[in-house]
């Protein structure tokens, strides 16, 4: 995690008084002590220890920025290890909403692809945190960065078909979240873990917020308006500004991740904006490499968002490996438009093309998609007609074989 950079904003809703004002202090709480005994055997007895010491024992921190930390904790009346997120001593009203709002939002999202709340609290010091699952593995940045720079076993374990599993299992967590009514809001690599066993799971609910409908024609236009950055703004190189955030005294996007409308600071996101995100995850996911790659500038990165679009035809994406196969460019290339209503409508749309692509029912847009097409189509017919595709084998292999035979004879 890292810091947020404020942009200049122009917030019409909210009063300057209200976005710093401090948060209420909290009532702070009682250090938890365990409450399950320790059970030590003597021979054939069982003996219960009373249990002497707090239930959660900080390990190691895990990440520190300007919405928190988190760290690693051992819970000692399950036995595992659990991560703890918390808040900073003296956090403003904003930081603390958005915090409420995170918890909220994850314990209503119960789905095996979205990290769960264990428990929430004040610690000692007054300030708010909640338990939750510790996952292990990598982050999809991590693995980008590895498929990168060519590692051998990095690529072996994730070959382009594997890379389409992870984005099938982005998919159902973000579509359930959108049935349960939320946007993410923040999504990429970073936020999506990849563990051990190719579980996957969509972290960093912390920007999620109810889909709101767009505005009636009468409204007053009350939203948040983004005033261009100035020309003398210092620049900010790509992989710096991945991390990078927008506020209003609270968070609103990752400027190499965000929608067009997102990055204009419209306050009518729905749906498309998180199915613009996804595909630019994916895009990198696929071809090793960001779509804003070579801008160097805050500046210019906004203005890419607005107007740039991967090349879809291209044929070589990184050194390290094949070509990525032609109908996945065409797939994450529909959720480049930077027209939202020219984009896939909804992740389930998103998955129903995905999953088309697995089964080998690829849309004709190039030479290579009806090449591929073709020969799907071929082996398609193979599996429903087995009887046809033997007798006809059977039948042309005679053929040939007769007519050799009759070559041969003609030539004695």
């Amino acid at each position: 995690m890292t810091d947020t950079v404020r942009y200049a904003i122009d917030a019409t809703v909210l009063s300057q008084n209200a976005r710093s004002e401090a948060a209420p202090a909290p009532t702070s709480t009682a250090r938890r002590n365990s409450v399950l005994p320790r059970v030590e055997w003597n021979g054939a007895r069982a003996e219960f220890v009373p249990p002497q010491h707090e239930r959660f024992e900080e390990m190691r921190l895990l990440g520190q920025g300007g919405m928190g930390e988190v760290v690693l904790l051992k819970d000692h009346d399950i036995e595992r290890l659990v991560a703890l997120k918390r808040l900073p001593e003296g956090a403003d009203l904003d930081r603390v909403l958005r915090f409420v709002e995170e918890i909220r939002v994850v314990g209503q999202l119960d789905h095996p692809n979205i990290v769960p709340v264990h428990d929430v609290g004040v610690d000692e010091r007054g300030r708010y945190f909640f338990v939750m699952k510790h996952l292990q593995g990598d982050t999809l940045e991590s693995i980008i960065s590895k498929l990168k720079q060519g590692d051998r076993a990095t690529h072996e374990r994730f070959p382009f078909r594997e890379r389409v599993q992870v984005c099938l299992a982005v998919l159902n967590a973000v579509a359930y979240a959108h049935r349960k009514g939320f946007i993410h809001r923040d999504l990429k690599p970073a936020n999506i873990m990849v563990g051990p066993f190719g579980e996957v799971t969509v972290m960093d609910w912390g920007l999620a917020r109810p889909v709101r409908p767009p505005p009636s024609a009468d409204s007053q236009g009350v939203g948040l308006r983004m005033r261009p950055v100035p020309d003398g703004a210092p620049p900010v190189g790509l992989r710096e500004a991945a991390s990078l955030r927008t506020q209003v005294g609270s968070v609103i996007g990752t400027p190499l991740y965000m929608s067009p409308e997102q990055a204009r600071g419209e306050d009518t996101l729905d749906a498309r904006s998180d199915v613009y995100s996804l595909c630019v995850v994916f895009h990198e996911l696929l071809f090793l490499g960001h779509y804003l790659e070579g801008r160097e500038s805050l500046t210019d990165i906004l203005e890419g968002v607005q107007s740039v679009a991967p090349v879809v035809a291209a044929l070589k994406s990184n050194p390290h490996q094949k070509s990525v196969p032609a109908e996945l460019s065409w797939f994450v290339a529909k959720g480049f438009a930077k027209d939202r209503a020219k984009r896939y409508q909804s992740v389930e749309e998103m998955t129903a093309a995905l999953q088309a692509v697995q089964e080998g029912r690829i849309h004709v847009q190039c030479q290579r998609t009806m090449l591929k097409r073709s020969l799907h189509e071929v082996l398609r017919f193979v599996d429903d007609n087995p009887v046809a595709v033997i007798i006809g084998s059977t039948l042309g292999a005679a053929l040939v074989a007769g007519s050799v035979a009759y070559t041969l004879m003609s030539l004695f």
